[in-house]
């Protein structure tokens, strides 16, 4: 099990609760929490799935090693996490401004479904496939 550390503290702060609150809601020592987020132990799958359920997450999401970009060969990628920051920016990792060919200063449209999630679209591109679709129309009509 590949267990990021940093991340096991970074879910807890995000959710609001300190090292003892998490140790009694799993019945754990504090210093079994304190341990895991420090790399020297690791939780056992029990915990994993009490922690993943009391965050509200995937177990994924604690054992996989998502700072990683991941192609599942079929045009979808998992470029890993990034944080929110206090301004409600966020820096989308380097392979995704790659891939997308994001540049600064790209416009971002923001779309969101209440259950569906939420998708970034490059409005550069987006209006290029406009221009064209309306250059396509123009020529069937000539």
């Amino acid at each position: 099990m590949s267990i990021s550390f940093s991340r096991l503290k970074m879910f807890r702060k995000q959710s609001g609760y300190t090292q003892e609150e998490i140790a009694e809601k799993l019945g754990v020592s504090r210093q079994a929490v304190a341990k895991w987020e420090k790399g020297d132990t690791l939780p056992d799958i029990e915990s994993c799935i009490k922690l993943a359920d009391l965050y509200g997450i995937a177990v994924d999401m604690l054992v996989r090693n998502m700072s990683e970009e991941e192609h599942t060969g079929d045009g979808r990628h998992v470029f890993g996490i990034t944080r929110l920051n206090s301004k409600g920016q966020l820096t989308l990792p380097a392979k995704c401004r790659e891939i997308f060919n994001l540049k600064p200063g790209d416009n971002i449209l923001v779309l969101g479904d209440e259950e569906k999630g939420m998708a970034l679209v490059n409005m550069g591109s987006l209006s290029g496939s406009i221009s064209r679709m309306r250059d396509k129309h123009k020529e069937k009509e000539d």
